[in-house]
């Protein structure tokens, strides 16, 4: 009798579970952008010759408007419209020349303007940063290949975790992987406290930790949470989400002396920030350890950049901020800046970042190339916030902030606005459970310094055909806990 070979029944596995998401409506597809050759302006060149330049603009330049404006082929966009499942492989190069460049997608592109995106400043295709990049890996290729504790850390890395500690005026920071990484490795050096002051046993529950954290913190914090606790170290509560009232009960309720409030400081589904004038009074009437995750405002948020605690002048009472290069840095990586004594911890507990290799040299200088670019080129934060002005006079929707939720309603919904968008020329997505609630589904709109008002124009007359403005929510259903 013949034997099944035990990749044919997880095959067999694989695809029952597949199916289940496809039913459950949760399969979720790659849409690959086509990026090929632009034609590079004279002052481009001069910069790619010119290694050390350092050059920075009082206004928006030509290139700054490749990082909202891309191009998907037809076959994508038949099945972004069928909404049907891709893994990508619909984006095939023909090669140049026999050799193993990738050449010319042979199929039609559709050009669309990009609003779903996080290069919030659009500096992902500025030259001084792409310069600072190309020069480094001239010099030294990738760099060390090794996680940062054994040989991965060089003085690339050190610059500019000097630099986003300035910016986040704190002692020190280090950087991780990616943002999702750096809340990780936070979590985790927090649940090895209680063990570790506990002779590295079990804590009583006196000794553990107590974590509050909003019901709709980001998924990274979550799961750092969920790894937190299976140390045995922290007890975690859930107040509703920018409850300062429910906190404090909490908080008032809770007889532990070791306490942490983590909270996203920009919500990145609902685009409200995090009540942080509230939240450093209830730091100096509870004591507690103040932590914000600062992805979406850091570089956008404050005349500096600094984020949300520099926005709303509350510096001071944030304790630890974790921050991302992926979004308005237009790079990648994450960062934590924080005291000596707590970078310490977490390069000593904190799991992701240990085992996880360091940042590419050359990306680590591009990233300080970002940090100085960002802080000097101010009329990026002013053209961003600009925008989101434009957006409340044309659609009369109040927001705050330039990620902008509007909450349609139901799967179906969603999909047919987000289709209609893409047919109109512009890149916007549904977001659909399990990353909101179900009936919450909504458009998310992220603004960019590099949209021009033409462009909000032109969406919201996109939008005035699908949805109605005055029936449309922006912020969510405060009770719903992803945790």
């Amino acid at each position: 009798m013949e034997v099944s070979l035990p990749s044919a029944w997880w095959d067999k596995w694989v695809q029952e579970a597949l199916t289940t998401l496809d039913s459950l409506k949760v399969l979720r597809s790659l849409r690959p952008i086509c990026l090929r050759n632009q034609n590079l302006s004279s002052l481009q060149l001069q910069l790619r010759v010119d290694e050390d330049a350092f050059e920075v603009f009082d206004e928006m330049q030509q290139w700054d408007r490749s990082s909202i404006q891309v191009e998907i082929g037809e076959t994508t966009f038949r099945k972004w419209m069928h909404d049907t499942p891709s893994s990508g492989e619909e984006i095939v190069y023909g090669a140049i020349s026999g050799d193993d460049e990738p050449g010319v997608c042979h199929e039609k592109f559709r050009k669309l303007i990009l609003f779903s995106g996080n290069d919030y400043l659009g500096l992902s295709s500025h030259p001084t940063i792409g310069n600072a990049a190309a020069k480094a890996a001239q010099e030294h290729g990738m760099g060390p290949r090794g996680s940062a504790l054994i040989c991965g850390y060089t003085n690339y890395h050190r610059q500019l975790e000097s630099s986003l500690a300035d910016l986040k005026k704190k002692e020190d920071c280090l950087l991780c992987p990616t943002g999702f990484a750096a809340n990780m490795a936070l979590m985790t050096a927090i649940g090895s406290i209680g063990s570790l002051l506990a002779g590295n046993s079990i804590p009583s529950d006196d000794e553990k930790i107590a974590i509050f954290s909003d019901a709709l913190n980001h998924a990274s914090i979550i799961d750092g949470i969920r790894l937190a606790e299976r140390q045995k170290g922290v007890k975690v509560y859930i107040y509703r989400h920018c409850d300062m009232s429910h906190l404090n009960t909490l908080l008032s309720h809770c007889s532990m002396k070791r306490k942490i409030v983590v909270t996203d400081s920009l919500f990145s589904m609902d685009g409200d920030f995090a009540p942080m004038v509230e939240l450093a009074e209830l730091r100096k009437k509870h004591g507690f350890l103040l932590v914000i995750d600062d992805a979406h405002g850091t570089f956008v948020c404050g005349k500096n950049g600094g984020g949300v605690a520099e926005e709303f002048n509350c510096e001071k009472d944030v304790d630890i901020c974790i921050g991302t290069l992926s979004k308005a840095a237009g790079c990648h990586g994450g960062f934590i800046a924080c005291s000596k004594s707590w970078k310490l911890l977490i390069q000593s507990r904190g799991r992701s970042f240990i085992f996880s290799t360091s940042t590419p040299v050359p990306v680590a200088a591009a990233a300080h190339a970002a940090v100085r670019v960002a802080k000097h080129e101010t009329w990026r934060r002013k053209a961003i916030w600009d925008r989101v002005k434009d957006f409340q006079l044309l659609t009369g929707i109040p927001v705050t902030s330039h990620i902008i939720s509007l909450i349609v309603g139901s799967e179906d919904k969603a999909l047919q606005a987000s289709r209609h968008l893409l047919q109109a020329g512009f890149h916007v997505t549904a977001i659909r459970p399990p990353t909101v609630p179900p009936n919450s589904c909504r458009l998310r709109v992220a603004l960019s310094a590099v949209h021009t008002r033409e462009d909000l124009e032109s969406l919201a007359a996109a939008l005035s055909n699908c949805i109605n403005f005055q029936d449309t929510r922006i912020y969510g259903c405060n009770g719903y806990a992803r945790l």
